[in-house]
């Protein structure tokens, strides 16, 4: 399997271009903000054929490049349909952190094929099957997309924001949830095996089995308590 990720725009968030090895049709994740050069660079080092982008929620710094990727390559995109207006108007969804010079940069509207995921969608895509998990909590519609175990690879698993290296996703945002996106950690990352490579939105990679073992969110709710600690930064637009 081929994995390539870069971090884009002034997020640094994480876009992730899958397919099963170079040459190959490929899937797209999070094509956020000035993502596109990078993801245009990546096809062509890797020969790649984009088949469709999918999107672990609808913030800007996930979804600000998904029009020129969908346009230039002919492709559908997959978004939860919770966090389908974000796409039209990005504003509403970040209260009055982001400035409005920034978002002037934006082209925004839906591409043209736009379609809806549901929580246990299992995606047949470029030869990979993902299985879509709703996570809200850092947003309504938050995912995850889990590929499968296969040969010698791990799970992975793509996280977006609701999982960091060390941390979680934030939720002071408009349709932000603390207790809901702790629902969603125990839900879709604790019954995962600790060998599941986490690949989120932003930061390094990890493993559940560390962050099971050093991420205070996680720990506490492994230990079955009520709320997770407060003390660590949490992370995401």
């Amino acid at each position: 399997m081929l994995i390539a990720g870069f971090p884009a725009g002034a997020w640094g968030t994480n876009c992730y271009l899958v397919a099963p090895a170079a040459g190959e049709e490929c899937v797209i994740i999070d094509p956020g903000h000035q993502a596109a050069p990078g993801v245009e660079e990546t096809i062509a080092r890797h020969r790649l054929k984009p088949v469709a982008v999918v999107l672990t929620h609808g913030h800007f710094d996930h979804t600000a490049s998904v029009l020129p990727v969908c346009g230039a390559h002919g492709v559908p995109a997959w978004l939860h349909p919770a966090d389908r207006y974000m796409l039209d108007d990005p504003a509403s969804a970040l209260g009055a952190s982001i400035g409005q010079p920034l978002l002037g940069e934006l082209t925004v509207g839906e591409p043209d094929d736009l379609r809806d995921l549901a929580d246990g969608t299992e995606l047949e895509l470029a030869g990979l099957r993902f299985s879509v998990a709703h996570a809200p909590g850092h947003t309504k519609g938050s995912v995850t997309f889990r590929l499968p175990e296969a040969d010698d690879v791990p799970q992975v698993l793509f996280s977006g924001d609701l999982l960091f290296a060390g941390s979680i996703g934030r939720t002071d945002l408009p349709g932000g949830d603390h207790d809901e996106i702790l629902r969603s950690l125990a839900r879709v990352c604790l019954p995962l095996d600790d060998s599941t490579v986490v690949l989120a939105g932003h930061g390094p990679q990890t493993t559940i089995g560390r962050e099971r073992a050093t991420n205070p969110f996680l720990r506490e709710l492994a230990a079955g308590r009520d709320a997770a600690t407060e003390a660590a930064p949490r992370r995401g637009m």
